[in-house]
């Protein structure tokens, strides 16, 4: 369904999101990325993801008061909305589903090994 489209890195930020609960903002939310995936993960890209996915409405953003320390700068926290939930559960069955119909024989290393021979 074309409502539930989701890329690869936008799975992972929701993901994500989904993980940190109350502490997801952009500083969290990258840090762990970069943890748990062992991949670097610029600014830019991850602010125009969670963009696109409050665009989508899959997450929703709310600024907490600004603090000294962020010279006054609010930070930006992200919530899944029931959208995202939904999509995120598509996207999680339908790839189920896909690696559920492989056929065995199509991961058997031996038989790969002769088309790489």
């Amino acid at each position: 369904m074309k409502k539930y489209q989701l890329g690869e890195f936008e799975e992972v930020v929701m993901l994500t999101v989904a993980i940190l609960y109350d502490n997801a903002y952009g500083v969290t939310i990258r840090k762990e990325i970069e943890t748990r995936l062992d991949r670097g993960v610029s600014v830019g890209a991850l602010q125009a993801a969670l963009k696109r996915l409050e665009d989508k409405k899959f997450l929703v953003s709310s600024d907490q008061a600004g603090t000294q320390e962020r010279a006054g700068r609010p930070k930006r926290y992200f919530k899944i909305t029931a959208l995202g939930k939904e999509a995120m559960e598509y996207v999680r069955s339908t790839r189920n589903s896909m690696w559920d119909a492989i056929p065995d024989i199509s991961l058997d290393v031996k038989f790969k090994a002769l088309y790489n021979a």
